[in-house]
Parts: C-alpha cells; sequence; structure tokens
C-alpha cells in the first residue's frame, strides 16, 4: 500500500512538472524577441499581456535574508561552519526562506519590485576556504570539500523545501568555480589548476549541491579556468554542470562577468560577442548590463532565437516552480504570515547557532568559566560594543542586535562592578598616551579584551575599506590592537580573556601567550552577545570546532595567487599548524579509546570508536574520522576527512560511535582527474581534530586503525 502511494505520489509530481514545462514553453512561444531578451538580465520589466509582473533575480540570503530590511541575522556561514551541524543547517535555510516567504509576499502587496525583494537567493557560497588571506573566506564553510558540501547541502534543502515540484525559494551556490582570491585580479585571472586539485578540491561541493540537494541556481565565477571564462565556459556549465552532473536549474553570471569576457579576460572582441561566448556556453541569466548586445548578437548571426529559447526555458521554470511566474494556487509556500519574520523561533535558533560556532582555543589558569558573583570585571577593546563587529558581510539588520558587552553584562550579578572602555581603535593606534582603559584593565578581577577583524577589514572587492579590495596582505591581528594587549599584559598577569571576532584565521601566537583563555567568536549574527554571555559564564558549553586550520605564521603561506593545493588546509600542510582543522576545546574532554574497522573495497566500511566523558560537564563532541590512503602524502593526501557527527555526552558518560564510510568515501583523485579505489593499507584517524604534529602539544585525544583493503 505504501509502495503505491508512493509511486502515484511521484507520478502525480512529474506530470505537473510536465504541465509546467508546457507551459514555460507556451509562455516563450507568445514572448516577443524582445521581450525574451529583457526576460535574460537579472533586472526583468514585466510582460502585462502574459501576465507576468517584473522580477529582479538577484537576492541574498548567505546567514539571513540580507540587505532587505528587517530579517533575522544569523552567524555568518564561517561560524556555522564551526558548529558541524548539517542539522542546524537545514533549520536556518528553513527559516531564511520562511522569512523570504513573508517579505516577498509584503513587498508584492505593495508594488515593490526592487531588487533583494525576489525569491531567488544567491546563495550558499560553497568555494573552498583555501587561504586565509582571501577577504571572502568568512562567505564559505571552510577549507573542506565534505564539510561543505555536507553543510551547504543541508542549507539548500532548508531553503528549497520538500516538495517534489515547489520551491519554497530557490537556492544558488556560488562560485562556479575555481574562485578563492585575490579579489584585486579576479576580473582579469586565469586559473589553470591540476585536475587531479579540480576534482579533489574545488568541484566535490558543487557536485554535492546539484546531486545530492537539487540547487536551483548555479552562479559562474568571474575568473577564467583553463582559459574560459567560469561564467561563460563550455567545459564548466555545460560538459561537467550539465551533461556529467544532470543540472536541471539556471545558471547566472556573477556581476559584471559577462562584460569581464570582453573587456577584462579579452576573449571576446566585442560586447555582443562576449553575449554570444556566454549563451553558446550555457549561461541563463546576466546579472549586469551586456546583454543589452543581444539584438546585435543576433543580427550578427552570433546567436539564433533557438538559442534565446534555450536559455529563458530554466529560467520560466525556475519561476513556475516558485509560484511566481503567473498566478498559481497550487503553490504550498504562498501564505506565510508577517509574524514569521524576526519570530521568537527564529531568535532562538540564531542563539543556538551562535552558541554553537564559537570555538574555545585556550584556557588556563581558572580563566574560564566565569562566576557570575565575581566582584570585578572590566570589558574593553574595539568591538565590545558594536553591532558592526557581530554582522560580516551580505547581512540583513535585524531590530535586535546584542553586542558583546551587552551579552557579558547580563550574565553577571547586579553586585558586581563592571567597567567599559573601548580603548583602542580597530586599526588606529591610540594617540592619548594616558589610556585609562590599560589600568582599569590591570586592577579588576578579569578582563575580557574583544579584538580582531571586521568587515571593515575583511570582505568583496570594493566592501571592505583596506587596501587590498577586500583581502588581507598577511593574517596579523592589527598592530594596534596587539599593542594595546600588551600594554594590558605586562601590568595584568593572570585573568586576560580574549574575544576575537572576523572571518578567517588569524596569527593567535601571542595572543595565545599573553592571555588565559581564547574564544574564537567569527562573526556571529544579532544573538551573539547573548551566545558569548553563555558560554563565558558556563549556562553553555563550547561544542564549535574550526573550519579552517589556522597558520603559525602567514609569511610561510604559500603566494595567495597560487591555485595550487600544495602546502594548503589540513590535507597538504605538513608544518606551520598552530591550530589543525577540526580543533575546540569545552569545558570538559572526551577520551577516544579502542577503535575498530572492518569492510571491503565492494561495500565501503564500518569505523567504531568507544568515546568517554571523565569530566562533570556534559560536552558535545564534533567526532571526526580521517582517512589515509595508500601514498598519503605523495599521490594521496597526507588524509582527508570521511566523516563527522556532533555526538553529546554526559558527564561520566560513554558511548560506541559507528561511522559507515562508503567506497565513494575511501577513493582518492589521481593526475588525471579519475578516482580510484587504490588498493593497500586505509589508516583511520578518529578524534577531536585533523591529525597533525600539534596535535599531542595540544592534548587531542585521538584513535587509530587501518584495514588492508585488496
Amino acid at each position: 500500500m505504501g509502495l503505491t502511494v508512493c509511486t502515484a505520489f511521484a507520478q502525480s509530481a512529474m506530470e505537473k512538472l510536465e504541465r509546467l514545462e508546457q507551459q514555460a514553453r507556451d509562455i516563450i512561444g507568445q514572448m516577443t524577441l524582445e521581450e525574451k531578451f529583457s526576460q535574460l538580465m537579472n533586472e526583468t520589466p514585466g510582460i502585462a499581456r502574459l501576465g507576468i509582473e517584473p522580477y529582479d533575480w538577484w537576492n541574498e540570503g548567505l546567514h539571513g535574508v540580507g540587505r532587505a530590511g528587517r530579517a533575522t541575522v544569523f552567524p555568518e556561514p564561517i561560524g556555522l561552519g564551526a558548529t558541524f551541524d548539517p542539522a542546524l543547517m537545514q533549520q536556518i535555510g528553513d527559516a531564511i526562506a520562511t522569512e523570504a516567504r513573508a517579505k516577498y509576499a509584503i513587498a508584492r502587496r505593495n508594488s515593490n519590485y526592487a531588487r533583494y525583494t525576489g525569491l531567488t537567493f544567491w546563495s550558499p557560497n560553497v568555494n573552498i576556504f583555501r587561504d586565509p588571506r582571501w577577504g571572502r573566506g568568512m562567505e564559505t564553510w571552510g577549507e573542506d570539500p565534505l564539510l561543505t558540501g555536507t553543510m551547504g547541502s543541508a542549507f539548500v534543502r532548508g531553503m528549497q523545501g520538500d516538495d517534489p515540484v515547489y520551491l519554497k525559494v530557490a537556492a544558488c551556490g556560488k562560485h562556479f568555480a575555481v574562485h578563492s582570491g585575490p579579489e584585486m585580479t579576479r576580473h582579469t585571472a586565469n586559473v589553470e589548476p591540476s585536475e587531479r586539485d579540480l576534482w579533489e578540491t574545488y568541484l566535490p561541493a558543487f557536485r554535492m549541491l546539484v546531486e545530492d540537494a537539487k540547487v536551483e541556481i548555479i552562479m559562474g565565477a568571474y575568473n577564467r579556468v583553463y582559459s574560459e571564462s567560469a561564467s561563460g565556459s563550455k567545459f564548466l556549465l555545460t560538459d561537467v554542470l550539465r551533461n556529467k552532473w544532470g543540472f536541471k536549474g539556471h545558471i547566472v553570471s556573477d556581476c559584471g562577468a559577462v562584460t569581464d569576457i570582453w573587456k577584462g579576460h579579452h576573449i571576446a572582441k566585442t560586447e555582443a560577442e562576449a553575449c554570444a561566448v556566454a549563451i553558446k556556453a550555457g549561461l541563463n541569466v546576466e546579472c549586469g548590463s551586456s546583454f543589452k548586445a543581444l539584438r546585435e548578437a543576433l543580427d550578427q548571426q552570433l546567436l539564433s532565437e533557438a538559442d534565446i529559447d534555450q536559455a529563458l526555458m530554466p529560467l520560466m521554470m525556475t519561476r513556475l516552480k516558485l509560484g511566481i511566474l503567473q498566478p498559481d494556487a497550487d503553490c504550498p509556500y504562498n501564505h506565510f504570515d508577517e509574524s514569521e519574520i524576526c519570530s521568537e523561533k527564529n531568535i532562538a535558533l540564531a542563539r543556538q547557532a551562535a552558541t554553537e560556532s564559537m570555538v574555545l582555543l585556550k584556557n588556563a589558569n581558572g580563566a574560564l568559566p566565569i562566576d557570575k558573583n565575581i566582584h570585578e570585571l572590566f570589558i574593553t577593546g574595539a568591538g565590545a560594543a558594536d553591532a558592526f563587529w557581530l554582522m560580516g558581510n551580505y547581512f540583513g539588520i535585524s531590530d535586535r542586535y546584542c553586542t558583546y558587552l551587552q551579552g557579558i553584562v547580563s550574565k553577571v550579578s547586579n553586585g558586581t562592578a563592571v567597567n567599559f572602555r573601548p580603548g583602542v581603535l580597530e586599526s588606529m593606534p591610540t594617540r592619548n598616551k594616558m589610556n585609562w582603559a590599560v589600568s582599569e584593565a590591570a586592577g579588576t578581577e578579569k578582563t575580557i579584551v574583544v579584538m580582531g577583524n571586521n568587515g571593515n577589514m575583511e570582505g568583496e572587492e570594493g566592501e571592505a575599506i583596506d587596501s587590498e579590495r577586500g583581502d588581507r596582505d598577511g593574517i596579523a591581528i592589527p598592530e594596534s590592537q596587539m599593542q594595546f594587549l600588551r600594554d594590558i599584559c605586562k601590568r595584568k598577569k593572570q585573568g586576560v580573556i580574549v574575544v576575537l571576532t572576523g572571518g578567517s584565521p588569524v596569527d593567535v601566537r601571542e595572543v595565545c601567550q599573553l592571555a588565559d583563555a581564547v574564544v574564537m567568536a567569527w562573526y556571529p549574527g544579532q544573538e551573539g552577545g547573548y551566545a558569548l554571555g553563555d558560554l563565558l559564564f558556563g549556562d553553555a558549553n563550547f561544542s564549535g570546532r574550526l573550519p579552517v586550520t589556522f597558520p603559525a605564521d602567514g609569511d610561510l603561506l604559500p603566494p595567495f595567487e597560487d591555485y595550487s593545493m600544495h602546502g594548503r588546509t589540513y590535507k597538504y600542510m605538513s608544518d606551520n599548524i598552530y591550530f589543525p582543522f577540526g580543533y575546540g576545546l569545552s569545558y570538559g574532554r572526551v577520551d577516544y579509546g579502542e577503535a575498530t574497522v572492518s569492510g571491503n573495497k565492494k561495500r565501503g566500511v564500518t569505523v567504531t570508536v568507544k568515546l568517554q566523558n571523565p569530566s562533570q560537564w556534559d560536552v558535545t563532541e564534533a567526532v571526526q574520522v580521517y582517512v589515509s590512503a595508500p601514498g598519503a602524502g605523495t599521490s594521496a593526501p597526507l588524509q582527508q576527512l570521511a566523516a563527522f557527527r556532533r555526538v553529546p555526552l554526559a558527564a561520566g558518560g560513554s558511548a560506541d560511535i559507528t561511522f559507515d564510510i562508503p567506497v565513494s568515501g575511501l577513493m582518492t583523485v589521481q593526475e588525471d582527474g579519475s578516482s580510484k579505489l587504490v588498493g593497500g593499507n586505509y589508516t583511520f584517524t578518529i578524534g577531536g581534530a585533523a591529525p597533525s604534529g600539534r596535535n599531542s602539544e595540544l592534548g587531542i585525544s585521538q584513535a587509530v586503525c587501518s584495514i588492508r583493503l585488496r
């Protein structure tokens, strides 16, 4: 009975999709040529005689509905990556889509068709954070393809909903492909990664979004890949995306990328030729203005009307699946109320996400948790009382923000003496030599210093106000802030707690020498202050883990413009590691006991490990399984993440945890880009961070087992 119902349900969905496809063809058939051109640009006019309203394809939802007024602001994705929590990502994606639908309905009632009011969201960013200097690394889930693809897929499922026909909103995987800085050269650079790096590092997360999550949109990148513009690449957009992976949705250019085809990359001589290159490669909609030359491209017989119709079809289907091209009462997502926006449920979810995202890097001398009845507490630092330091980039705007200062003060006893001074500007030295903040910091029981980076120091090209167009020229914390910390610690030898903000790894060697406790808070969104307060005072336990390696010395990094993965990320870094990928402390500890592995080359392997929590704290451990395949370090990565799971363990508790790793998770990418299950010895390391030479020094527990696959 169940199978019969399921089969009938699938047939019904297929029939509905077929009807939508016929409807799309009928609508395209009724358009004039000029109307067809107009619908291929992100800002499309309405066609009243066909019942089509104006629509702008450009909206943002990276960590909440962005740039569109009031919305819940979740942590920046790099912080979400630190949660290692795909289920949470799906909940956040669903919450964003719910608020988006409610806001869309209001905008349409007000006849507002402006940018950032639509239902096509150009998120998530699943590029690999290969270099800590990249200003947009904060938009990603980190440096590992499996973590990125898993988190990104969960986010997409939440955004797009679970209806077999209709979309709650349309999500977008970007930037396809091989883009992760530098921002300064992105409009002219040609990137030629090895076949191994392309298929092992740069493409897997996109493939997971397409094949597993059925993402509706893919955005091309600015740069060239193998001499083709990524937004006009037949290899990427047609051969890989549509033919190899079976992508059914639509493809949008990054904004201005079609113009780059002729002005930046000089692939085409004219704007009309650039239009033809893009359309022929498989692009469907341009963010920009170069498609105004489509008429010229047809006049010069560079394109045909059939090419235009083919490009239009996926666009019409996306709007029909959203139920917004023409009125569609069958769409189940038409009726979300305004009360859903910034609801108490979403606020609680944002707080949970911020709490799970923060990473405890150091905790010595009983610095944390802080006793709420502490007699004196001093809070200082450029970011302590500034809501901008919570936001990151591509942010929405909430009517409720809790700064770090507010969150800390909300926790202490009303009998505690608390004082605050910024003490230092974000990136400029203090000119007044009499800085009272230093003496006040030295004279209190504990001092909390909030420091690091913000959106003025890192971000997209033109967004940050630095000279690198959003990137950083190194990984140092601004010297003015470091000198302020030094001045404090010269007079206060114990009881200094540093809260670091930012979206990328920084050089923390000196900070960890000076401070008793160090917390990486990222850009935690509107509830960041409350989350930090919960964690610092022990009302919640730290469970965040680093989704990126923190190098020891930025001067030892490979050249930024080099896209080779050699010497990058935990997979290929054998040294220069200060905090490894996956690392993070809590108020308890988890010991890894005996591990076993069984299986074969046909079905994959099963890894089992015993966990023990000998502490008096309940903890949540992000258990990580790494595999080193035959040839590790030569013809294969040193190790690669094969599985992960958040595991709650009660104080004094234990658990046996099992991971089933399919054959695909054991394969290694060869020099020619093919994947192969190599015969030989496979070693599995199960622990609280990626294997590295620093792990024993950091006290990271891990278990090791191996199996020979013939």
